[in-house]
């Protein structure tokens, strides 16, 4: 079964950006839908964000509008979460996700995910 990585987690201060990143562990065609959650200590898994398989159609989290965009590169068969004015409520263990759909995403259920990536944000 197709593993999925994260990449670019780090520490950073409020208001800094960060971008993640995200790939399947073959080199195989992923036409999934993508997209992204994260838990942060103490609290349930979320949704923060995906994108359709074709690439038009993105859902994002309330919490995260305006601030995170999703986008994926098929020739490079990876997704990338651009992550700007961080505040200490985005720390969290981010991970990559695909399904079928982005509104499968949006609505909690993964059919992969990833091992994580943490993301601090101090302020």
């Amino acid at each position: 079964q197709v593993q999925l990585k994260e990449s670019g987690g780090g520490v950073v201060q409020a208001g800094d950006s960060l971008t993640l990143s995200c790939a399947p562990s073959e080199r195989t065609e992923f036409h999934n839908a993508r997209g992204w959650f994260r838990q942060a200590p103490g609290r349930e898994r979320e949704f923060v964000a995906s994108i359709s398989s074709d690439g038009v159609t993105t859902y994002y989290a309330e919490t995260v509008r305006g601030r995170f965009t999703i986008t994926r590169n098929d020739a490079e068969n990876t997704v990338t979460l651009q992550m700007n004015s961080l505040t200490p409520e985005d720390t969290a263990v981010y991970y990559c996700a695909a399904a079928i759909t982005a509104d499968s995403l949006r609505r909690g259920n993964p059919n992969y995910l990833g091992q994580g990536t943490q993301v601090t944000v101090s302020s």
